[in-house]
């Protein structure tokens, strides 16, 4: 896959930072709208799921686009532990009897320091190209007590897959992010937000460069 024009944008919040560093979108989709999106955020924390998911799901609602959190979709036991291919193939073939198009998937995953965070990008970029490749890769981030032990600089990717009926199931847009020193979490969520719906609307996924309802305080 190539990618597209990286957009850079710094959010300072509080002593942390928030920035963007990676804005792609697939090269066979000019312009992607969506009528009904699933908000999933991967993190053991789940004040700070609970946070991002809300707040991610009130962006697409107020712009008229229909949008649940995985809440409200994934019960305590199905993240509490190891599931199969199968199992999240069900979970997309639910997913679109329920008339959901898409899928916006948000990891937060830990380095050591920007070098290896650097490296880890170009080593998988291009990998996942379905929503369930995803998750199985990633989903002991659910589950693994020392997931994020010794790590300084955190690295968030947030992933919008296709689910649509008759097409096939692929990676839309992704979008990876460098959170420094978060130390107030709600603010960086806030910030972290506004630099998503930014990229999208810069790459005219479902949130359009010339809509006329901006982003106001969150």
């Amino acid at each position: 896959m190539k990618k597209l024009a990286i957009l850079m944008v710094v959010v300072l919040s509080g002593c942390s930072s928030i920035q963007l560093v990676e804005n792609w979108k697939s090269p066979d989709i000019v312009i992607f709208d969506a009528n009904k999106v699933l908000v999933v955020g991967m993190t053991q924390k789940m004040g700070a799921r609970e946070e991002f998911e809300t707040k991610m799901t009130k962006e697409f609602t107020k712009r008229g686009i229909g949008a649940m959190r995985s809440l409200d979709i994934f019960d305590v036991e199905f993240t509490s532990s190891e599931k199969s291919e199968q199992e999240i193939d069900a979970v997309e073939d639910l997913l679109i009897e329920r008339d959901f198009d898409a899928i916006l998937f948000t990891k937060v995953t830990g380095y050591e320091s920007k070098k290896t965070f650097r490296k880890k990008i170009s080593e998988v970029d291009g990998i996942y190209g379905r929503f369930r490749d995803d998750y199985l890769e990633h989903q002991d981030i659910y589950y693994k007590d020392d997931y994020y032990e010794e790590f300084m600089v955190y690295h968030a990717e947030t992933a919008l897959y296709c689910i649509c009926v008759g097409k096939e199931r692929q990676l839309i847009w992704r979008g990876t992010i460098d959170i420094t020193d978060p130390q107030d979490i709600k603010k960086a969520i806030d910030d972290y937000i506004k630099l998503i719906v930014l990229a999208l609307k810069e790459q005219d996924i479902i949130f359009r460069k010339d809509a006329k309802n901006e982003i106001t305080g969150l």
